[in-house]
């Protein structure tokens, strides 16, 4: 029985050796196949290279604040509770610290851990506050009690901020 190609017409058995009919236009698929494949690899080289920035950057974050704390890195690895080779990996950007860690490494470096999970995306960075500042440059209450203040704080600015948008509307309707 004789097949048919794609105009078809009867298929010729050299027809697969010299390029003709089917396996021309399977070539052009295997092509774009490969783009595909090509751009779907590029946006997993752009992700791992995001993330590989964001070790990096989180890794020289921490250690331009040890170098400026003149702490050492075994002293940060001791202070932290991480091993000595761990450290030296997070701030040559090798490793990328979990949010423990990074908590860890903040109180070994006495900086708030806010601060260290934005450097590394875990958190967005809010907008500058007073406050907020003034509260987590406190060197006399501990990460625990910075974060329950913080928290304090943002709800009595949350309920404020509800209030002052209501007085508004009832301003407006008796306007």
């Amino acid at each position: 029985m004789n097949e048919q190609d794609q105009t078809g017409g009867p298929r010729r058995a050299d027809d697969d050796q010299t390029g003709a009919g089917a396996p021309e236009e399977k070539q052009s698929n295997t092509a774009g196949d490969k783009s595909d494949a090509d751009e779907s690899q590029s946006n997993l080289d752009a992700a791992a290279d995001a993330v590989t920035n964001a070790a990096q950057d989180i890794g020289s974050f921490i250690r331009s604040q040890r170098v400026a704390a003149k702490v050492s890195l075994r002293q940060l690895a001791d202070r932290a509770g991480v091993s000595n080779p761990y450290l030296s990996q997070i701030e040559r950007g090798l490793r990328k610290p979990s949010a423990d860690v990074l908590s860890q490494i903040a109180k070994g470096l006495r900086v708030s851990a806010e601060v260290l999970y934005v450097r590394a995306g875990i958190l967005e960075e809010r907008p500058a506050s007073p406050v907020r500042d003034a509260l987590l440059a406190d060197t006399a209450i501990n990460e625990r009690q910075k974060q329950m203040l913080l928290e304090i704080y943002e709800s009595f600015r949350n309920e404020n901020a509800g209030q002052a948008q209501g007085d508004d509307s009832a301003a407006a309707a008796a306007g």
